[in-house]
This record gives structure tokens, C-alpha cells and sequence, in this order.
């Protein structure tokens, strides 16, 4: 797509800035959807099939996600166990309200999506920050801090993003295994953010933390959507996956409606992705391939003094701008001096100092975000 096609396409990411500045912020896909999206969308419209969806629609969901991720991870989560969302945000603020009081601890790991602090936050829980160690290097989680903070009887839930969003670290077995042994360990329920499952480059696999024993499942709550892999957020379907009746029951007790529901273009989008979206997403991880390794390469080799780690998986990668001294944040900084528009890491519960580049543009234009972030800093 040119510039002039996706400033067209009136979505947030290219209108929300004037246009001389090239968005590289909200995490949506500068690509075309696939064509079986397409066609779906168009067919429900030309029907003007756009009423209420039935629950046949709902299994006819859960049914093709379930084989999706049996054919690219290995495990078909039983239909049965899922619920339906009307987005995956939704499902995490339910969780929150469902399984802690007010006042309880709920454990992150900064720097993190910001909804992740805001759900905590906006409900009257308490924030309980495991930051990453070297966020922009290893991006380690601290297991010791870990086990401490999640040792606190007031402390009952983890939130978990794998793959990570910012960082793009996509956890090990090990470290996976390492953190369903202190959840089993001090009885927290963790809710396992895993939108991000598909979008993993080779040398890395991403495993659903709910496959890790039947200890760990019975505790855990999986919350998925085919937006981050198929461009679709805007479509606006999630769900969830119950790793035990016991927590569909907790879950279930907030109303069904507070927890939103998708709309019948969500749910058609979101079944012709997984169903016949296979080419288009194979095709577009090849590009998304490309562009993170010219980014890392671009990075190494013309702005040395910018720390950054190559990402794992996603399509967002986070720069460490501190060795700079910039008199403002770097988010700022760059907006002002570069025309360039990525997201400021505070929102992140991270430094000021960082900032989220999204990469999941056109070569062209991803070539022009960093040759503009190089002048304005002088390099």
C-alpha cells in the first residue's frame, strides 16, 4: 500500500497526526486484510446479514480458532471451554474483577501494554511491578523477584503477555515452567495475554502456557483474537479459554453483557481468517521477517548509541534512547524533531527514555521512519 492508500483508509494510525508525520505508533498493519476477510465482510453486507449473530455463529468461532491453534502450536483447546468477548482488553478487565478484591495485588511485568496497568488500576487493585531486567537487552524476568512478590497472600492474580508486547521477547519453556511452578506454588490465578501467539519468527516457538500440566490449566485463563494476526482489530472479537470449570464459573460471575460481545463482522472476520487466511499471514511473516531484521541492522549500524533488542515475535520493537540525554522523551523528542510518530514508553509504565517503533509497514516507508529518526538525531 502507498502512503496515500493508507492515510485514505481514515483509521487512527495515520489520521490521529498531521501528515507530515509518518505513524509508526498504534499496533496496526500498514498490509491489505486477506482476501477471504474481505470477501466475508462484503458477503455479510451485500445480505445485509448485520443483525444479531446466533450462538451457532459463536461455536462456529471457537471451533475454527481451536484448529488453528491446534495446526500452529500444537494444542486444540477443547471449543467447549471458550467464551466469547468483544474484545480481548474486556477479557482482562473481567478477570481482574472476577478473581481479586479491591486493594488485592495484581502482578505485571513492566514495561507492558498499557491496559495491562489500567485494568489494575482502574478497578482499585494494586499494581505489583515484576520489571523486566534489561528490557531493551535480555528482557529477563526477575524469578526471584517474582516468587517474592507473588508470596504476598494479598497478591492473587499474574497477567502474563507472550509474546511480549513491548519488548518481543517470546518466553521459554524454562522461564515458562519457572513461573507456572511459583503460581502453583502460591496459588495465584494467572491470566495468560497470548494475542501475539502466531506473530513468532524462526528460531523461536511460542508455547500456550496452558499446555504446561494439568496443575498449571486448571488456573490458568487464556485470552486470544485474530486481530494482531490478520489486521483486524477494528473488528473487534476475542475470547477466552477456561483452563477449568472452576474459573469459567468464577469468571462467569460478572454479567455476560458487561463483559461485551462481538459483532456479527467481528465473528465472520475473525472465522474466514483462520479458516482460509493461512497464505496471506505466511506471506505476511516473511515481509514482517524482513522488516524487523532491517530495522535491527539499520539500528546497529547507524545509530549505535540506541539500545534495542531484534524481537522474538510481534511486529513492535522497543529503542532505549537514555545514552542520548535528551531534554525530553524520546516518544517527543522524535515526534517534534523527526516528524515520527512511535509510542512514549511512560504509557508503558517504562521510562520516558524508550519508545515502541511498529514495524509492520511498507519497506519504503519503514526505510524513511529510520532514515527520519537518524537526521533528527544527527546521525
Amino acid at each position: 500500500m502507498t502512503e496515500v492508500s493508507l492515510r485514505a483508509r481514515r483509521g487512527n494510525k495515520w489520521s490521529k497526526y498531521s501528515e507530515d508525520v509518518l505513524p509508526a505508533w498504534v499496533a496496526d498493519m500498514d498490509f491489505t486484510i486477506p482476501e477471504p476477510v474481505r470477501a466475508a465482510i462484503v458477503w455479510t453486507a451485500r445480505h445485509s446479514a448485520l443483525g444479531y449473530e446466533r450462538p451457532e455463529d459463536h461455536e462456529e468461532l471457537f471451533r475454527a480458532a481451536s484448529s488453528w491453534i491446534a495446526a500452529r502450536h500444537g494444542w486444540e483447546p477443547d471449543p467447549a471451554t471458550f467464551a466469547v468477548l468483544g474484545d480481548l482488553v474486556q477479557g482482562m478487565l473481567a478477570a481482574v474483577h472476577a478473581f481479586t478484591d479491591p486493594g488485592d495485588g495484581v502482578i505485571i511485568q513492566t514495561p507492558i501494554y498499557p491496559p495491562f496497568l489500567t485494568s489494575v488500576t482502574a478497578l482499585g487493585r494494586r499494581v505489583v511491578d515484576n520489571r523486566l531486567v534489561d528490557a531493551c537487552g535480555a528482557a529477563a524476568l526477575d524469578l526471584d523477584r517474582l516468587r517474592t512478590l507473588a508470596s504476598d497472600p494479598r497478591t492473587r492474580l499474574l497477567l502474563l503477555c507472550n509474546p511480549h508486547n513491548p519488548s518481543g521477547r517470546v518466553l521459554r519453556r524454562d522461564e515458562l515452567e519457572a513461573i507456572a511452578a511459583i503460581a502453583v506454588e502460591c496459588d495465584l490465578v494467572v491470566v495468560a495475554d497470548e494475542v501475539w501467539m502466531d506473530v513468532v519468527y524462526p528460531g523461536h516457538r511460542h508455547i500456550p502456557f496452558a499446555t504446561l500440566g494439568p496443575d498449571i490449566a486448571e488456573r490458568t485463563i487464556t485470552l486470544t483474537s485474530a486481530t494482531k494476526s490478520f489486521n483486524i482489530a477494528g473488528a473487534r472479537c476475542a475470547m477466552a479459554m477456561f483452563g477449568s470449570e472452576a474459573l469459567r464459573a468464577r469468571f462467569d460471575t460478572l454479567p455476560a453483557r458487561m463483559r461485551g460481545t462481538p459483532g456479527i463482522l467481528g465473528v465472520r472476520a475473525s472465522i474466514a481468517a483462520w479458516r482460509q487466511g493461512r497464505a496471506w499471514f505466511d506471506a505476511v511473516m516473511r515481509q514482517l521477517d524482513a522488516n524487523r531484521q532491517a530495522v535491527t541492522a539499520f539500528v546497529r549500524e547507524r545509530l549505535p548509541m540506541v539500545r534495542h533488542r531484534m524481537p522474538e515475535g510481534t511486529y513492535l520493537t522497543w529503542l532505549d534512547f537514555s545514552a542520548l540525554n535528551l531534554d525530553r522523551p524520546a516518544a517527543a523528542f522524535l515526534l517534534e524533531g523527526a516528524r515520527v510518530a512511535l509510542n512514549d514508553g511512560t504509557d508503558f509504565g517504562g521510562d520516558g527514555h524508550c519508545a515502541r517503533l511498529n514495524f509492520a509497514t511498507t519497506p519504503t516507508i519503514l526505510a524513511e521512519i529510520c532514515e527520519r529518526i537518524a537526521r533528527a538525531i544527527g546521525r
